[in-house]
C-alpha cells in the first residue's frame, strides 16, 4: 500500500513540476510565469472570456488569476474593453501581442503533446486520459467529503 501512494504522489507531482518547468523556460524570452501562459492560451483558444471563466479553464484560484491578468494588461497582451465595476465578468481579449504569443504558446504545446505522444498509441493516449479523467473527478468527489 505505501509504494502504491508513493508512486501515485510522486509521478503526479513529477508531472506537475515538470509542466511548470516547461512553461517558465519556454516563455522565459517573454518573462511570463505559468500562469501568464495558461491565461494567454485559453484567451487564444476563445473569442474573449472573464476572469471568472479563466478561473475555471485553467484550474487556478482568483487571486493567481487576477495578479497574472493585471500582468498581461499592464504589458499589453490583453485588453478589457468593458469598464464595468465588475471586472471579473467583463471579457478579456487579446492584443495583436497577446495573439501573437498565444500561438506560439499554442504550436509550443503542440510540439510537447505530440512529443510525449510519441510513446502511445491513440488507445493508450485515450485509456490513459479516461483514467486520469476517473482519477481525478474520484480525488475532487473525495476532497469535498469529509472522511
Amino acid at each position: 500500500m505505501k509504494k502504491r501512494f508513493e508512486t501515485f504522489t510522486v509521478l503526479l507531482n513529477r508531472i506537475s513540476r515538470n509542466i511548470r518547468k516547461l512553461k517558465n523556460r519556454e516563455m522565459a524570452e517573454y518573462n511570463l510565469r505559468s500562469a501568464h501562459i495558461s491565461c494567454l492560451y485559453y484567451l487564444y483558444l476563445s473569442e474573449g472570456l472573464t476572469a471568472t471563466e479563466l478561473c475555471e479553464r485553467c484550474e487556478e484560484d482568483k487571486a493567481t488569476v487576477s495578479r497574472a491578468l493585471d500582468y498581461l494588461e499592464t504589458n499589453g497582451y490583453l485588453t478589457c474593453e468593458a469598464k464595468s465595476a465588475k471586472r471579473y465578468k467583463s471579457p478579456l481579449v487579446l492584443t495583436k501581442k497577446g495573439v501573437e504569443v498565444g500561438e506560439r504558446i499554442a504550436e509550443k504545446i503542440n510540439k510537447i503533446l505530440d512529443r510525449i505522444s510519441g510513446e502511445l498509441t491513440e488507445e493508450e493516449r485515450l485509456e490513459f486520459y479516461r483514467c486520469l479523467t476517473v482519477i481525478s473527478d474520484s480525488l475532487d468527489f473525495i476532497a469535498k467529503d469529509k472522511i
